[in-house]
């Protein structure tokens, strides 16, 4: 299993999307969007330019619609291998089917830790 370190607030607990600042965020990788509330869902899982995506996503209305349901929040663990990269997305996507999907690449999945536990 690769292990991942997720990204959080200094404080421990999950970045918000709508409010966070991407200016000196300078990281390459996989992430994941995901709505609070009642019932909170994954929204989009990705890799890239952490930045650069996160900043597209939140001019996005089909992402950012769900910040009707709650809080729209965000973690990302750095990769700088694109192989690997494309594994874990894969792999991600498969273990937490978002609301918005994109192709995934077409390669084996590779196993990494979640966020979430």
């Amino acid at each position: 299993m690769h292990k991942l370190l997720w990204a959080k607030s200094i404080d421990n607990k999950w970045l918000n999307l709508t409010n966070l600042d991407l200016t000196n965020l300078h990281a390459t990788g996989v992430y994941i969007i995901w709505h609070g509330g009642e019932n909170p869902r994954i929204v989009r899982i990705g890799q890239g330019n952490i930045a650069a995506r996160l900043a597209g996503h939140r001019l996005n209305h089909q992402i950012m619609r769900f910040i009707e349901s709650g809080n729209m929040m965000v973690t990302w663990a750095e990769i700088e291998t694109q192989a690997v990269r494309d594994g874990v997305e894969t792999f991600l996507a498969t273990q937490f089917p978002p609301l918005i999907k994109d192709k995934l690449p077409d390669v084996q999945p590779i196993q990494a830790s979640s966020p979430f536990v």
